[in-house]
């Protein structure tokens, strides 16, 4: 038998349909993503899937989370297991990055793998200032020892050491950063030496040092050099010296694990740091601030995104 309604009715019926339709349907933002609302008065947005790698998100940093107040000129806050950007400002943005691009350097180094091969230092290779270790040349070292020695202390004459070694010069080595950015999906950096010290046409962006940086963070012998407060580099003759990092945070922020410092007149003060909690682990590069709160600021910035972040991940495999 069919059934009639009245008109009002079937209306009705219509309206209150749409309107259930309306609610189910998440609201997105500019990137697409899926926004749940907000927390402690900030926006946040959903995970969003991902595959395993180096994924992280494709778009601009235009509709993320403003997040706390820092004093970076640029920088961006990421979820290290799914590359989710949390929040950024100018993140696109070229500009010096001082000594943070060695872990570009030591990501080169570590693809020519043989870490326990000998290198001789050379005479052209201590022409450099200002951070040193004090190599001299006919020194040698395996290139595991002068790793840990860059990446925890940043010493440009091992910088030096490190390039020629790899490639033969500082030029044909900035050729291979450089390449190996490209091959990260850096868009927009240029690299001239493997040490960061301010040179014509050398520039990144936080958004691509956030992309190196994750892959620094995949890497366990870059990741375990740069969690470590002390390193002990024994020299040629048998002395041995203790080597304090240069970051800060590590062993005042007990999430902290790494990652590396950096600054010059040119570019202010650089960091980029990674943080680990429950299973969630962010990566914060910030370019550009000038003053001396950067420490605070990543503190600060770490903590919120360490809220936010897509638990599991690659924690499970270090």
């Amino acid at each position: 038998m069919l059934l009639r309604f009245p008109a009002s009715l079937a209306l009705l019926m219509v309206v209150l349909s749409m309107a259930s339709c309306a609610v189910s349907e998440p609201r997105r933002t500019a990137s697409g993503d899926m926004s749940l609302g907000s927390m402690n008065g900030y926006p946040v947005a959903s995970p969003v899937a991902y595959a395993p790698g180096f994924a992280m998100d494709v778009e601009p940093t235009l509709a993320v989370a403003s997040g706390p107040p820092i004093r970076a000129a640029s920088y961006l806050l990421i979820d290290a297991n799914t590359g989710r950007h949390l929040a950024g400002r100018a993140s696109e943005t070229p500009r010096a990055v001082a000594s943070t691009q060695k872990i570009l350097t030591a990501l080169v180094v570590m693809d020519a793998g043989n870490l326990d091969k000998k290198v001789t230092v050379q005479a052209s290779d201590v022409r450099v200032e200002p951070t040193v270790l004090g190599l001299r040349p006919g020194d040698t070292y395996t290139r595991r020892h002068l790793l840990y020695a860059f990446l925890i202390k940043s010493c440009n004459d091992v910088a030096n050491v490190l390039a020629r070694d790899n490639a033969g010069s500082i030029s044909a080595f900035a050729a291979k950063m450089t390449a190996k950015a490209r091959s990260l999906g850096c868009t927009h950096s240029s690299f001239r030496n493997p040490h960061g010290l301010t040179v014509g046409g050398q520039h990144s962006t936080a958004r691509d040092m956030a992309r190196i940086a994750m892959a620094a963070y995949r890497n366990p012998v870059i990741r375990d050099a740069v969690r470590r407060k002390y390193y002990t580099f024994t020299r040629r003759d048998g002395r041995s010296v203790t080597l304090k990092n240069t970051n800060e945070l590590l062993g005042v922020m007990p999430e902290c694990n790494g990652m590396k410092t950096g600054y010059t007149n040119a570019s202010g003060r650089c960091l980029i740091s990674t943080a680990s909690s429950r299973g969630r682990n962010v990566i914060l590069v910030q370019l550009g601030t000038k003053t001396k709160y950067i420490w605070e600021d990543a503190r600060t910035m770490m903590y919120w995104g360490l809220q936010r972040a897509k638990g599991a991940g690659i924690a499970a495999n270090w």
